[in-house]
């Protein structure tokens, strides 16, 4: 018997094709930041005014949801007694970080937030001048988010949950700065309550406060040329913060002989190459932003080894430390500390002309079960169904012979990011083990667009790169240097039939073409047509042409979808990345209608009727591109997979 063709469907094309026509007008860059969920802080800031009364947000009301929902939720222990207060003093000053503690599990939040401070610029895009206790007040503030490639202007009150008369969450130690809890606030309504920002890592917050990419590195197993990438991640005004691992809560801001804190987030602000005593010595700089404790091993503030550096030079380096900044060698940094993690910033967030700048491209996709979630390279049967994303690397790195007289290659650096998934967490969701695999295009698809690789190319080609690990983080990345070429980014969920959405980003440091092949464009075309030609802001192009067909076209706003309803023919429809929706029916065929948010229920629907057409549907690379008419059979399947080959052995367990 022959088996059902599986429909794809495709998910919040409203959603998708205002999100498009929002960029493309400019909207989700900092400087034209998205309204979350509509809210104009101007305007509501001037009704409060004009009222005389201060603003509580309905949309994340001083109210028990607003904290959780399990430890933190309605009737719990945790909060019982809480109350909603706002603060009565002062403004928001992001100069002063001292003392800042948490009462819940997100101290990665807290050690953004300080290194936030370490860049003015940065901290001004998230903290937007002229809001004040004083002048104008009126429990209203804004702080802007990246959230998955858009700027997002989030507006909260001041209302702050607070028991026995302290802050619940992030306070100052003085009491009196109120800035920080309102930011934590903005982040805990992004993400629905206080309880989903529970666990995570620095990079996150780095990320969100600054749109960057992170990549991780493990100090105790090194690259070769790290000081390298350090020094070149400074020169492009990146954020870097190291830390040491703690093995048990008992470490936890235990202080080592040499007066280092384990557990906390320090920050790299500095790298100097000199001439020690006859050799090249690499030195990093360093802060503690609770600027309390400082290193006392060599190239310490006070150490001898600064005797034996030329003067002018020992000026130089000493002239801008701060307290809580001092100097270590390079080879003491790697004893030391365990993590290294490097934000970098998008080139928008770089003012300054003196930073080099990385060249971006990011993608939004989609996994869905029975059409893209096809799981990892341990599953060949299904691999070849995820999405994929080409690549072209043209220009090889002007420092080719500068690093142990390496080959010339392109670096660049790939982030794969899962989308909401702190939001779900309440109805019981948690991060996906994710990963993605790199290819070679082979070169019969060299220079072709639409390019899709099938099962029987995984089966018989190696990845020449790939994510370190699958893991269940929000974001893999991992820094690559590869010939100049065409390649296939193959990102993935472990197991098949997982679904979420992500975002893929390239960062590269030369010119770097990208492509989701195929991305939006089909065509039916038939004799003695009629045709209808839809463009919405180059999303995707569809040319319909037919003879006496019944048409309806309902236009809302530019959301579209669209029903085709054929015989004789096989299909299969793919939409990347919710840019649109459709729903085909044949002899042959099940089909689904997926409702995504209330946004989009099958109401709009363009309907074309036809026999015997010929026809062309070309969605995401590819996969589908039969130019005539298909009589009601079944292709042959393939034969089944071999044993998987070595090469699929690289995907590693996810985390339990």
């Amino acid at each position: 018997m022959e088996a059902p063709v599986v429909p794809v469907f495709c998910t919040g094309v409203s959603a998708q094709v205002q999100r498009q026509r929002a960029k493309a007008q400019g909207l989700g860059r900092h400087e034209q930041a998205l309204r979350y969920l509509g809210q104009d802080f101007g305007r509501l800031q001037e009704e409060c005014r004009r009222s005389g009364s201060l603003f509580r947000d309905p949309a994340f009301p001083p109210a028990p949801a607003s904290l959780g929902f399990r430890e933190l939720g309605p009737g719990t222990a945790k909060t019982h007694g809480v109350q909603w207060k706002r603060p009565t003093v002062r403004l928001i000053n992001g100069r002063d970080l001292g003392g800042i503690r948490m009462d819940i599990g997100d101290c990665w939040l807290l050690a953004a937030i300080a290194s936030l401070t370490l860049n003015e610029s940065l901290l001004h895009r998230v903290v937007p001048h002229g809001q004040s206790f004083q002048h104008g007040y009126a429990g209203i503030f804004h702080f802007q988010i990246w959230q998955f490639g858009e700027w997002l202007d989030v507006v909260v009150d001041d209302y702050l949950p607070t028991k026995d008369g302290k802050l619940l969450f992030v306070h100052s130690a003085e009491g009196s700065e109120f800035w920080s809890a309102l930011l934590e606030k903005a982040y805990a309504k992004v993400n629905g309550c206080y309880e989903a920002l529970s666990g995570g890592s620095t990079s996150e917050g780095f990320e969100d406060f600054t749109g960057g990419v992170t990549e991780w590195y493990d100090l105790r197993k090194p690259p070769p040329d790290l000081y390298h990438i350090i020094l070149k991640a400074l020169e492009r005004g990146s954020l870097l913060g190291c830390s040491i691992d703690i093995t048990s809560a008992f470490d936890m801001e235990a202080v080592t002989f040499k007066k280092l804190v384990k557990g906390h987030a320090y920050s790299v602000t500095g790298a100097k190459q000199i001439n020690y005593r006859g050799q090249s010595l690499g030195l990093i700089r360093m802060r503690n932003p609770w600027g309390e404790v400082e290193w006392t091993g060599p190239w310490s503030d006070s150490s001898a080894e600064w005797n034996a550096v030329e003067p002018a030079l020992r000026q130089q380096l000493m002239v801008k430390m701060e307290d809580g900044e001092f100097w270590m060698s390079f080879r003491d940094f790697l004893r030391e500390f365990t993590r290294l993690e490097i934000c970098n910033l998008t080139p928008d967030a770089l003012q300054s002309r003196k930073f080099r700048k990385w060249n971006t491209r990011l993608y939004d996709g989609t996994w869905r079960r029975g059409s893209t979630a096809g799981g990892c390279r341990n599953y060949p049967a299904t691999f070849w169904i995820n999405p994929q994303f080409k690549i072209q690397l043209e220009e090889v790195d002007d420092d080719g012979d500068e690093v142990g007289g390496r080959e010339p290659g392109c670096s660049f650096l790939l982030a794969l990011m899962q989308k909401d998934r702190r939001r779900e967490r309440r109805y019981g969701k948690d991060m996906e083990t994710i990963g993605f695999a790199v290819y070679e295009v082979p070169p019969e698809h060299v220079g072709k667009s639409g390019v899709h690789l099938k099962r029987d190319f995984f089966l018989a080609n190696a990845s020449r790169a790939r994510s370190e690990q699958f893991i269940n983080l929000r974001e893999v990345s991992t820094r690559f240097r590869l010939p100049p070429g065409e390649y296939i980014v193959v990102p993935s969920t472990f197991e098949p039939n997982k679904e979420g959405d992500f975002v893929l980003r390239v960062f590269s440091e030369k010119k770097a073409g990208t492509e989701h092949g195929g991305i939006c464009t089909f065509t039916v075309a038939f004799a003695r047509a009629r045709r209808h030609l839809h463009r919405p802001s180059g999303i995707y192009t569809g040319m319909v042409t037919s003879t006496r067909a019944q048409r309806l076209l309902h236009v809302h706003g530019g959301i579209y979808t669209c029903t085709v309803t054929f015989t004789w023919a096989r299909w299969h429809l793919h939409g990347h990345g919710d840019i649109h929706t459709g729903t085909v029916s044949s002899a042959r065929a099940r089909w689904h209608s997926h409702r995504h948010s209330g946004i989009y229920t099958g109401i709009y629907t363009f309907t074309v009727t036809f026999t015997h057409a010929q026809w062309h549907l070309h969605v995401h690379s590819g996969i589908c591109t039969p130019r005539s008419p298909l009589p009601a059979t079944t292709a042959p399947e393939p034969p089944p997979p071999p044993p998987l080959a070595q090469h699929f052995a690289g995907c590693k367990s996810p985390l339990p």
